[in-house]
């Protein structure tokens, strides 16, 4: 793998035939930070200006330069996620959506997707973005118990979720996602297992569930480090996984990727482009993106991603070119973790017969000409990983 130190334009970028294409957006605005966020968002206190007016110009900007250097392209997926996409109103989803469709053509069955804050979204919201052309709402509940929403700094209230997945019903969304955190200090089995029945009963295609994760640099991981709280337990973790993966699954909700579930047909397509080796742009402060062999990522802050755009240059901070072998270890590591397993075909020799030693080791099993996570293999799935893999 070779890496360009501070580019300023990205090099020629040739799209790989037959794979599907996606277009991924980052709003970067959050009304506050959750304690264990780490991901590249701004309140309006850390903005020093910087506006989700300005930061349409900057995408709609960002969007045309991507056209003219990819050409004509037809986008299968659409995901707008951050930071809090709500917080645009259906107004601003409704012109990011348009801005795509002024610059790129959408498939006639496109999936589009929007991240949403329950507490910022309503019937109006949910007719406007219906009408203007989203397919799927993905919301963000991780729990319905006070206490576990209060160590994470979630200001939603416990049932707004549920509001929201009903209103998103009413107004025709067929496709609904609910998020889910486990293993948050404090949390109970029961916890969870409430959370997980309120996700169900408000009638999802689709749940998301992760372990709780203390990132460097977060409220949570000070409050750790100061023995405030205690860090999220291992055995508890693995607990919590068996607990909800029984009763989604006994609800009709299949795991296709060790984190996701989902009724028939209700699949994240976007997110399967990404474990599958699709492609990419992703457009916004700090998103990554992926063409041919070539993956790049955004400089973060909403200022400066505004005016390098303003100046006509795409906004790319670095960028690294692929080799094969580096391509090998992410289809192997993002492959493993679908239910359709990874094709016995894509590992070496070496590979297939260390895949052979977690079969006996109860961590795969052969599934035609593909090795699948098992139940236990889910639990460790990053370890299968290290195990297969050639070093």
């Amino acid at each position: 793998m070779s890496v360009r130190p501070a580019p300023t334009a990205l090099p020629e970028l040739a799209l790989t035939p037959g794979t599907a294409f996606g277009i991924y957006v980052h709003v970067p605005f959050c009304a506050t930070r959750c304690g264990y966020c780490d991901f590249n968002t701004y309140t309006a206190g850390e903005l020093g200006g910087a506006s989700p007016h300005g930061w349409l110009t900057a995408l709609r900007t960002e969007l045309e330069l991507t056209a003219g250097l990819l050409g004509e392209v037809d986008v299968d997926t659409v995901f707008v996620g951050g930071g809090t996409p709500s917080l645009l109103g259906g107004t601003g989803l409704t012109e990011v959506l348009s801005a795509i469709r002024d610059n790129f053509t959408l498939a006639a069955d496109a999936e589009v997707t929007t991240e949403a804050n329950p507490e910022s979204t309503s019937p109006e919201f949910f007719d406007q973005i219906r009408a203007a052309g989203y397919t799927r709402v993905s919301l963000g509940m991780q729990s319905t118990a006070p206490r576990v929403l209060a160590v994470l700094d979630r200001t939603h209230s416990p049932g707004r979720a549920l509001q929201a997945a009903a209103e998103a019903t009413a107004a025709g969304f067929e496709h609904l996602n609910i998020d889910l955190i486990y293993g948050t200090p404090g949390e109970s089995d029961d916890d969870l297992l409430r959370s997980v029945d309120a996700a169900l009963s408000a009638g999802v295609d689709h749940v998301s569930a992760y372990a709780l994760v203390v990132e460097d640099g977060t409220a949570l991981a000070r409050r750790v480090r100061r023995g405030e709280i205690a860090a999220p337990d291992d055995d508890v973790l693995a607990h919590r996984y068996e607990l909800l993966d029984q009763r989604l699954s006994a609800a009709g909700l299949a795991w296709y990727e060790v984190s996701n579930w989902s009724r028939p047909g209700g699949e994240c397509r976007h997110n399967i482009g990404y474990w599958n080796g699709g492609q990419w742009w992703g457009a916004g402060p700090g998103a990554h993106g992926f063409v041919g062999d070539t993956r790049w990522w955004n400089v973060k802050h909403p200022n400066a991603y505004a005016e390098q755009l303003a100046d006509g240059r795409l906004p790319v901070a670095d960028f690294e070119r692929l080799d094969a072998h580096a391509r090998h270890i992410e289809n192997v590591l993002l492959g493993i973790r679908l239910s359709s397993g990874l094709p016995v075909s894509a590992l070496t020799d070496s590979e297939r017969l260390r895949a052979g030693v977690a079969v006996t080791e109860g961590l795969l099993i052969p599934a035609g000409d593909r090795f699948v996570l098992t139940d236990r293999g889910r639990l460790l799935a990053d370890a299968v990983v290290r195990d297969v893999l050639d070093d």
